[in-house]
Order: structure tokens, then C-alpha cells, then sequence
């Protein structure tokens, strides 16, 4: 029990020799009745992986952390009515070889490197966890199966872009802070990992493009006007990409904006209202 919560830590296999932990977070009051929503929170890149986005305060580190970007959405979410989930992204949180693996150097990109030799990449493969968690989700007796969302922050940005456009079972998505073109953070200021990436995909398409694969499901674009990650300015652009995108699909009145006067961070001005309008 936390509060009126109640907390479960699962672990599934998404893989042969490869395990998914995950904090699980539902309304102590919430019945068996498979009638719920649920939503599925990605973390972004930091630290201590999903610990934070799902409420939990192990020091001072993790509460200044929450306190920077509002980010315990998985927890605020939960209180809010919803089942949530939240897992460990590959190289992070408990997923992580240890605090420090690679010193000097970020293990993102060392990993990305890694699988780069085999073929294989971690966001795809985090994409495929993902679905997984989807999977699980359906199996819990609280949840409506056609009524999951996800929502994320930063890199869980680019996850929620990525996995909601992969996965039709997402019926409703909040991008949190991300969706901007890669001309700008990638290639001029180099504001990016390897595990948000896939060689070769500027060739074909930018974040908007992506982003507009989840029409005509709802979708949510937050944008912090102090955001220092990824400027106003190109978050603006984005969401005019994918703004024209949902017109063009003719579901214009599905894509919602939260411009707020706030950082790199969940706002929670429209979130609430969306979910609950869409799950």
C-alpha cells in the first residue's frame, strides 16, 4: 500500500534472457471488473530510470528529480484513476550494468554501438518491450483492454512517439516535451542518444512525420516555453507538422496542445482532461 495507492513491482520476460521491471500503480479502490484505463509511462533520460516517474523518493536525488519535471506522472496519473505502468527502459534504472559502466562515455550510445554490430538496435528493441507491457496490461483483471494509453517525457517522448505509431492497441498518446525536428536537435546541437534513433530514418522521415502515424487516434503534444532540451520554437514546428497531418486525415479536432510557460517537464494542464475524454 502508498496512500490511497496500491504499488506492485513486476518483472516479465519480453525475450529469452531478457526480464522488463516495472512499477504497477492502481487507485487502492479499483475493482476487478476489467472496465478501467490504464496507461502505460515511459521515463526519459536520467538516472534512475522509471523510479521517479512512478513516485518513488529512495533520497534527495529522486525528489529533486520529480521536483524538475513534475515527473512522476505514473504516480499523479494513478491518483488520478488509472492503472499505470512503468517500466525500465534497456541500459537504464535496474536494466543498467551498474552505476557508472562506461566512465566518461554515455552507455546509450555505447549500447546503441554494441547492437549496432549485431543488427540490432535498442530503440526498436525497447519498442518491442513496450508492446510487451501491452500485452501484460491486457492480462491484468482491472483493465479495459481497449482502453490503454501511454504518455512520456523527453526520451519517453520519443518512446511514446515511436511505440504508439507501432502499436494500434495505444488508443490515446501525451508527447511530452520531443516532437521536433531532428535538423535542429540531433544534427545541430546533438541533443540525442543512441537509443532514440535507428540508422537511416532522417532519410525517410522527421519526429512530425512519426508523430503523425498515431492519427486519426487522440493525441496530446506538450510544449514547455522554457523548455532548454528542445526550444519552443522547434517544438513549435513540430507540432505544425504533425498539425497538418491530422488535418489532412481529416481528425484535426484529435490533436491537442499544451503550450505552457513552463521547462523541459509534464505540465498536467491537459492531460487529465484528455485521458479521461479518450480512455
Amino acid at each position: 500500500m502508498d496512500g490511497d495507492l496500491i504499488r506492485e513491482r513486476v518483472v516479465f520476460n519480453s525475450e529469452a534472457f531478457m526480464s522488463v521491471p516495472c512499477q504497477v500503480l492502481r487507485p487502492r479502490t479499483m475493482k476487478s471488473d476489467q472496465k478501467n484505463p490504464a496507461i502505460l509511462c515511459s521515463h526519459g533520460h536520467g538516472a534512475f530510470g522509471k523510479d521517479p516517474v512512478a513516485g518513488i523518493r529512495a533520497g534527495n536525488d529522486y525528489i529533486q528529480n520529480i521536483q524538475d519535471h513534475n515527473y512522476n506522472y505514473g504516480e499523479q496519473m494513478a491518483k488520478a484513476g488509472f492503472l499505470t505502468i512503468s517500466p525500465d527502459l534497456r541500459v537504464f534504472g535496474e536494466r543498467r550494468d551498474g552505476i557508472d559502466p562506461f566512465p566518461g562515455r554515455d552507455a546509450c550510445n555505447v549500447n546503441f554501438i554494441k547492437g549496432a554490430l549485431l543488427g540490432i538496435y535498442t530503440l526498436t528493441l525497447n519498442i518491442w518491450d513496450f508492446k510487451c507491457c501491452i500485452d501484460y496490461l491486457e492480462t491484468r483483471p482491472e483493465v479495459d483492454k481497449n482502453r490503454i494509453g501511454m504518455m512520456g517525457l523527453s526520451q519517453g517522448g520519443t518512446m511514446t512517439t515511436f511505440t504508439a505509431a507501432a502499436e494500434p492497441r495505444i488508443k490515446a498518446a501525451d508527447i511530452i516535451g520531443y516532437v521536433n525536428p531532428w535538423r535542429s536537435f540531433a544534427i545541430t546541437r546533438s541533443n540525442f542518444c543512441g537509443s532514440q534513433i535507428v540508422p537511416g530514418v532522417f532519410r525517410y522521415f522527421d519526429t512530425d512525420d512519426i508523430a503523425g502515424l498515431i492519427a486519426p487516434r487522440p493525441l496530446l503534444l506538450e510544449m514547455g516555453i522554457y523548455d532548454n532540451c528542445f526550444p519552443i520554437q522547434d517544438l513549435l514546428k513540430g507540432y505544425a507538422g504533425v498539425k497538418r497531418i491530422y488535418q489532412a486525415a481529416g481528425v484535426a479536432d484529435k490533436l491537442w496542445a499544451d503550450i505552457h510557460s513552463g521547462p523541459h517537464a509534464f505540465a498536467g494542464n491537459r492531460a487529465f482532461e484528455f485521458f479521461r475524454k479518450y480512455l
